[in-house]
């Protein structure tokens, strides 16, 4: 449709102009927080992993790392903590791998920050869907037609930094909610939704609720 199209090259412009000045403008905290990370266990402050992106293209997501270095490992041999992440929204409330900076730069989402090369490279957008990993996209995915369907509608839009879920309660939220509520924002590609959102955004950061 004509509609989308005009939906997308607006979304993509200001994503670009947006990214680079938030980059410049943010840049004593880009450098602070990578040279906090790193002293405390002098390994690398950024943490990439594997996300499902528009079209169910798997792309490389950044973040600053706000937990131990082997967290993953710890996650998928810990049968227990896995469970709770699951049935917690992907997230576990005092997760004994968070690390101490690691807490502050979650419940401010400065662990974020580094998705703006995301955003620059095409992989997402500064609003959109949350981005899934692969093992819960598959997850969710098999679970029936409805989740399929409904995984389809997301992947329809670039996943986003910030997002209808983000701005509504984040970890408060349960998961399926989630996942109704970004499927509800990729149906309606809607430049003044994603200015309504943007504006709501620096008041769900400092306010910090359901981020852990």
């Amino acid at each position: 449709m004509k509609q989308d199209y005009v939906y997308f090259f607006l979304q993509r412009s200001f994503d670009i102009v947006f990214a680079i000045l938030f980059i410049i403008v943010f840049s004593p905290i880009y450098i602070f927080s990578a040279i906090k990370i790193w002293s405390y266990d002098k390994h690398s402050p950024i943490y990439t992993q594997a996300r499902v992106g528009r079209a169910k293209k798997e792309f490389k997501f950044y973040k600053f790392r706000s937990m131990v270095v082997n967290a993953d490992e710890i996650l998928f041999k810990d049968k227990e903590l896995y469970e709770k992440m699951r049935s917690g929204n992907n997230k576990v409330e005092k997760d004994p791998r968070v690390t101490p900076y690691g807490r502050f730069i979650r419940k401010y989402s400065i662990d974020e920050f580094p998705q703006m090369l995301n955003v620059l490279l095409g992989d997402m957008s500064v609003i959109g869907p949350r981005a899934l990993r692969p093992d819960e996209f598959a997850l969710y995915e098999n679970k029936s037609q409805e989740n399929a369907r409904k995984l389809e509608i997301m992947t329809s839009v670039r996943p986003g930094i910030t997002g209808y879920w983000q701005v509504g309660g984040r970890s408060n939220i349960d998961f399926d909610t989630r996942m109704d509520m970004d499927c509800f924002y990729a149906n309606k590609k809607s430049i003044l939704f994603d200015v309504q959102i943007a504006f709501k955004t620096p008041y769900a950061m400092i306010k910090g609720e359901g981020a852990y």
